[in-house]
């Protein structure tokens, strides 16, 4: 069976072309048989949308026109899900005026008007019920986002000052490729032309955006991802450690919720867990919470300063000995 919203989409792009089509044209066109064809027309009249019918001879199907922003085509789940994320969007920032963040609060407050009659209960009910913590971080502009992602689609060369993290101020002009979101931060991966290498620049810093009307052949991009690129950055001063936990899953990321880390669960519910770290120390307050068996794979300075720790634990327990401590090396 084919996907039914993928039905209900490609049924209403061939309604909204304007133009009646008889019920043999659009099963023909759909691929579909009379009596799904007549489901679909039903459900889309369910989502709001005005499917008219001219029966007998000569009779067709034809959307209506209106003026009003139709449904959103959104199933239970999906409708749920937008909230949601409109509700965690608007509060990471700081809500500044035209700001994604401020953007996305005020779409939460109205975007049950779109839905169809039958969610938009259901939808308020949500909204009445939810309550999200705000997470401090820096607001982006929607304008600046918007028009860089016209320019990565378009090839478009573009201009902007940019602070970076010293306080120094620049201007830049760079062939833009992507957009990163990262721990609550939006960054922008690009061609600096200027430098002559590729950089990444954290989008709340970006003032004065231009972009040009002229077009940049692409590059392949430095690395297998975006994200790929941005972590390899930030990471560049850091220890990769690599360690085995005697825990599920579910609660080490929990206890590792705070830390950019790649899990793996490796059965007999163990987890492995690959991160970087300036130092061991940060390591021991994460696993401290975790109350469960760890093996510190490497590196082995880590190892050794782990070691250390747990005699010196060990002494201050007086319990003599290190034979019954809750890791090995």
């Amino acid at each position: 069976m084919p996907d039914v919203t993928q039905r209900i989409l490609d049924l209403l792009a061939t309604l909204q072309s304007g133009r009646a089509f008889t019920a043999d044209e659009l099963v023909a066109r759909l691929g579909v048989s009379a009596r799904t064809l007549r489901r679909d027309i039903d459900r889309l009249r369910g989502y709001g949308y005005p499917v008219h019918t001219r029966p007998g001879p000569g009779g067709h199907y034809r959307l209506g026109a209106g003026t009003a922003l139709p449904p959103l085509v959104l199933d239970d789940e999906e409708a749920i899900a937008t909230l949601l994320g409109l509700a965690t969007l608007a509060a990471t920032g700081s809500a500044a005026e035209g700001s994604v963040d401020e953007a996305a609060s005020r779409a939460y407050g109205k975007v049950d008007q779109y839905l169809p009659k039958r969610l938009r209960h259901r939808a308020a009910q949500l909204r009445a019920s939810l309550e999200t913590a705000v997470a401090a971080a820096p607001s982006v502009s929607a304008d600046v986002m918007a028009t860089l992602a016209d320019a990565i689609q378009r090839r478009h060369p573009v201009a902007f000052d940019y602070v970076g993290r010293d306080g120094t101020a620049t201007s830049r002009q760079v062939e833009p490729y992507r957009h990163v979101h990262h721990n609550l931060r939006w960054y922008l991966l690009a061609f600096d032309t200027g430098r002559d290498g590729w950089r990444v620049f954290r989008l709340d810093r970006v003032t004065g955006l231009r972009a040009s009307t002229g077009t940049y052949a692409p590059r392949p991009l430095p690395a297998g991802t975006a994200l790929d690129y941005l972590r390899r950055g930030l990471d560049k001063d850091r220890e990769r450690v690599v360690l085995t936990v005697r825990a599920p899953l579910l609660a080490v990321a929990d206890a590792f919720k705070h830390q950019d880390a790649e899990l793996t669960a490796t059965g007999d519910e163990r987890t492995r867990v690959v991160l970087r770290l300036d130092t061991w120390q940060w390591l021991l307050l994460h696993l401290a919470f975790l109350d469960a068996p760890f093996t510190v794979e490497e590196p082995a300075a880590f190892r050794a300063a782990v070691a250390g720790f747990g005699r010196r634990l060990a002494e201050a327990a007086d319990i003599g000995g290190e034979g019954d401590l809750p890791f090995s090396l």
